[in-house]
């Protein structure tokens, strides 16, 4: 399940996603392309989904937070988002965690 997104910039122009740096980025570095997936955690009633995206073809990053259904490609946004930042060398806020190859939680989907 994916959800078209377009984010807007601040004087109102349509930017590229997360997801699409993210594929660019790997493509002009010549590293793995990036690998998504998709997992979720039963929360009382509820399921709450995030993403996890597979860089440089081992290193798994977790995206910061976890959504409801509707907005999982948020989820992978977020992932792109975190996985970039490390990419580029920018420091990592408290929340960004890498999980070693293998401990992904709850796998629903690769996409």
């Amino acid at each position: 399940m994916s959800y078209p997104i377009s984010p807007i910039s601040p004087t109102g122009l349509r930017s590229s996603s997360w997801q699409d740096k993210l594929q660019d980025h790997c493509r002009r570095t010549q590293q793995h392309p990036p690998v998504f997936n998709i997992v979720s955690d039963r929360r009382g009633g509820r399921t709450a989904w995030s993403s996890t995206v597979t860089i440089k073809g081992n290193q798994v990053v977790n995206a910061r937070f976890w959504y409801d259904g509707q907005y999982v490609n948020n989820a992978k946004e977020d992932a792109a988002e975190v996985a970039l930042q490390q990419l580029m060398g920018e420091p990592a806020s408290p929340q960004q965690q890498v999980w070693p190859q293998g401990r992904q939680g709850l796998k629903v989907s690769g996409i």
